[in-house]
């Protein structure tokens, strides 16, 4: 039983605390925007779970949102700026207190979108977050794009007039030009030996984290996400102007921005485009600065080849908690479900692939192991693409974070790299495709 005194003192409690600190709902601690061209993502951080009802207004495109048990403060106020003019699919947002208890948040696209949205659980560094990924309803053909990178721009010819003007489309200009050519009969090839294709040679880079997975952090604050974005710019540099037996190699990027990309996504791209190769560029973290070397890794199908093999596809796998995926996702279930059908022939391959690459780091770095390493790596799990993942130093200790930052060892590590690619397909020349060009 409640006693007299006990009572008072817990009224006298409430007087002191006043009501708005007794009836405060959530709290809004941070807001984020992350602009890409595959999609852009908002994300609210407060201190407890938000709850949201959203509409989706087509004329024009814009994507109404109420959330409830929050009022207007300096935070929600801070996310009209954070919209950048460059964003893709982001014209501006408004905010503001629609009623007591309820502030409404309208996002003005610059094109149709499907929207997700969805709520995250706390996990470290994070508290709540209401998510909301704004896919374009036409997504970009990325294909196409590396297709239009290899025909080069058109010039026009010099003096002639001005056609009328037309959609720009490669591929029906590179038609266009082989119909075009003389029926004289041409000089007679020499027939093409095994060693050679007719076809683009694509390879996937895949810079690890991004946008709200920040990576391992070193001990002078270098962001993993940011180290292997510019290594894998170097690479794809130095990949787009290489070839192989005298055809064209293209690099494509999973993310070639500060935004997050989900597991599953970065290896559905690889196959989108068709890729010949698939390469995951991360930079190792321990518990103890003590450890360094590169390493590189493949799938498993079974066990894990070591233990710090199964601790390091531990940590790799646990970037769609803190990055933030719509688990719900009819799409990404899917997608999961087909990735897991990984070959032999395709970890046959990734082992080859990944001791080429090993060698050649080794020539300019230390290496944490002499052999490739194989895990249950979730990024890795492409059924028809050689796929490996290059831990290019330990950024957990301080000699390796000054490395990661430097630019020699940035520009010798993608030379390595290069090398290594190019020696794997001197040895096994990808076979032909219906992309051809």
């Amino acid at each position: 039983m409640i006693k007299r005194r006990d009572l008072l003192q817990t009224g006298s409690l409430v007087l002191l605390l006043g009501r708005a600190q007794i009836a405060r709902g959530a709290a809004i601690v941070a807001v984020r925007v992350w602009p890409a061209e595959d999609y852009s993502r908002v994300t609210l951080e407060s201190d407890t779970a938000l709850k949201a009802k959203q509409s989706f207004i087509s004329q024009p495109p814009r994507l109404a949102v109420d959330i409830e048990g929050i009022e207007l403060n300096p935070a929600l106020r801070e996310l009209v700026a954070k919209v950048l003019p460059d964003d893709p699919n982001i014209a501006g947002i408004r905010v503001g207190q629609y009623a007591p208890g309820v502030v409404r948040l309208v996002i003005d696209l610059k094109q149709p979108i499907k929207p997700q949205v969805f709520t995250l659980k706390p996990i470290e560094p994070y508290q709540h977050r209401l998510v909301f990924d704004l896919y374009p309803t036409t997504p970009p053909d990325p294909l196409a794009q590396l297709i239009a990178q290899r025909l080069g721009p058109q010039t026009p010819p010099p003096a002639a007039p001005t056609p009328p003007a037309v959609d720009v489309d490669p591929l029906g200009d590179l038609i266009a030009r082989h119909a075009d050519k003389p029926t004289t009969p041409a000089p007679a090839l020499p027939a093409r030996s095994g060693n050679q294709t007719d076809r683009l040679i694509i390879i996937a880079l895949d810079p690890g984290h991004g946008g709200e997975d920040p990576g391992a952090i070193g001990r002078n604050g270098t962001r993993e996400k940011d180290v292997v974005l510019r290594l894998a710019r170097r690479l794809r540099d130095r990949i787009n102007a290489s070839s192989v037996n005298g055809h064209t190699l293209r690099a494509y990027l999973t993310r070639d921005g500060d935004y997050f990309v989900p597991l599953h996504m970065r290896v559905q791209k690889a196959r989108q485009v068709q890729a010949d190769l698939f390469v995951s560029i991360h930079a190792d973290a321990f518990y103890t600065p003590r450890p360094q070397g590169a390493s590189v890794f493949a799938l498993s199908h079974g066990g894990a080849s070591s233990s710090a093999a199964r601790w390091m596809a531990a940590k790799e796998n646990k970037s769609d908690l803190i990055g933030g995926i719509n688990v719900k996702s009819e799409e990404a279930q899917v997608q999961r479900a087909l990735l897991d059908m990984s070959t032999s022939a395709q970890i046959r391959d990734s082992l080859q692939l990944g001791s080429t690459m090993l060698q050649e780091i080794g020539r300019v770095g230390k290496l944490h192991k002499p052999r490739v390493e194989q895990a249950g790596f979730a990024v890795l799990k492409a059924p028809d693409i050689p796929s490996v993942l290059v831990e290019a130093a330990f950024i957990s200790n301080p000699e390796e974070e000054a490395k990661l930052n430097s630019e020699r060892y940035q520009e010798q590590l993608a030379d390595a790299l290069m090398r290594g690619i190019t020696r794997y397909f001197a040895k096994n020349p990808p076979l032909a495709r219906s992309r051809s060009v």
